[in-house]
């Protein structure tokens, strides 16, 4: 179940939505950035009020942070509270050595989750998929890039 050329992405066959218990009781601490993600769980479970009042639902959240500090829980805390589908990969899944791979994983993952929209869709190590390019006007055929 390779993902090369011909194959089988097995990335989307992967990627299940979990239906997390976890709230944001559950979280400790951080509570300026639970404050801000309550807006996103009310957006969530009634986007109609928003959309009502010319308002435009954003399409993402943006979770920053050293490693260890809680992204993944508040992430599996919002969509516990709104009880959409939660969907968690890890950037370094959909990096391959196979140009257009990756692409194609992440093509996948997003139409399962806009198949049982609202959901989250949560991408571990986000900064792993792209570097800093390198000078010198090289040409590089890199996925990554």
């Amino acid at each position: 179940m390779g993902g090369g050329p011909g194959g089988n992405s097995r990335f989307s066959k992967d990627v299940k939505p979990e239906m997390t218990a976890i709230t944001f009781s559950d979280v400790a601490g951080i509570d300026e950035a639970k404050a801000e993600l309550q807006e996103v769980v009310t957006i969530l479970k009634t986007p109609e009020v928003y959309t009502r009042l010319g308002a435009k639902i954003p399409k993402g959240v943006l979770l920053s942070g050293p490693p260890g500090t809680g992204k993944t829980l508040l992430a599996k805390a919002v969509a516990g509270e709104a009880k959409v589908p939660f969907y968690a990969v890890s950037a370094s899944e959909i990096n391959e050595v196979y140009f257009g791979v990756g692409a194609k994983r992440i093509r996948e993952l997003f139409t399962q989750a806009k198949a049982t929209a609202p959901s989250i869709i949560f991408i571990d190590e986000l900064d792993t998929i792209g570097r800093q390019r390198s000078g010198g006007g090289q040409m590089r055929n890199d996925e990554i890039e």
